[in-house]
């Protein structure tokens, strides 16, 4: 069965820099587009960024493009989100899903990013 399991989460301080992982498995992970996806109370999920199976094209929500960045290593079977200058609007729990995006088929435990100083 599909399994994620996201991590390296926790407190980041504005302006900090901060990188959570996605360890996938029961798919074909090389042939999969991945995901990273937020979910905010009060303010519901978002789309946080894509990466095509290869990694060769990416994607980002405008509220993060140049800020963070995805990337993905096959052999292993995992994504990466790099968190640079994070905002405190950023603070969400991010999961990981197939695919690009919403909606979610899949869904893992998630890892909590607290931005504050």
């Amino acid at each position: 069965q599909v399994q994620l399991v996201e991590s390296g989460g926790g407190l980041v301080q504005p302006g900090g820099s901060l990188r959570l992982s996605c360890a996938a498995s029961g798919f074909t992970f090389s042939s999969s587009p991945m995901s990273w996806v937020r979910q905010t109370p009060g303010k519901g999920r978002e789309g946080v960024s894509s990466i095509s199976s290869a990694g060769d094209f990416t994607k980002y929500a405008n509220s993060v493009k140049g800020r963070f960045t995805i990337s993905r290593d096959n052999a292993k079977d995992t994504i990466y989100l790099q968190m640079n200058s994070p905002k405190s609007e950023d603070a969400s729990v991010y999961y990981c899903s197939q695919g690009w995006g919403l909606p979610v088929e899949y869904w893992g435990q998630g890892t909590q990013v607290i931005v504050s100083s």
